[in-house]
């Protein structure tokens, strides 16, 4: 159960990357506050700021969590893994960024890094 929680927190530690990298402080002081309520899309802009905190929350309570039965520095380790090779698959799949086998090959050496610590629990 303590590996689900690693990996859900690794999940969330990707989205956390992603809202950061969506976050636009100018549009969000260029919203008018006076008539947000009135017309919800204006608030669009809070969409990043507001995944950033939840993602950001929700990433450490689950890392939190695994670290009760996951030794810390092995769960430190795997959840930076995870969350490392999470964001270049979907660097490579969503944002069209350049594949190159030689990446590819050491995200496999992570992946057998992270196995090698499961398989020790």
């Amino acid at each position: 159960m303590h590996w689900r929680y690693l990996l859900a927190a690794a999940l969330l530690e990707v989205l956390w990357a992603y809202s950061l990298k969506a976050h636009r402080l100018q549009r969000i002081r260029e919203v008018n506050w006076a008539h947000a309520i009135a017309q919800p899309a204006n608030l669009l802009p809070l969409l990043p700021l507001l995944g950033y905190v939840a993602f950001g929350l929700g990433n450490v309570a689950l890392l939190s969590l695994a670290t009760r039965q996951i030794p810390t520095a092995t769960a430190y380790a795997a959840w930076m893994a995870l969350a490392v090779i999470g964001l270049k698959l979907l660097d490579v799949l969503l944002l069209k960024q350049p594949f190159s086998w030689a990446r590819l090959f050491y995200s496999g050496l992570i992946i057998v890094g992270v196995l090698g610590l499961r398989r020790l629990e």
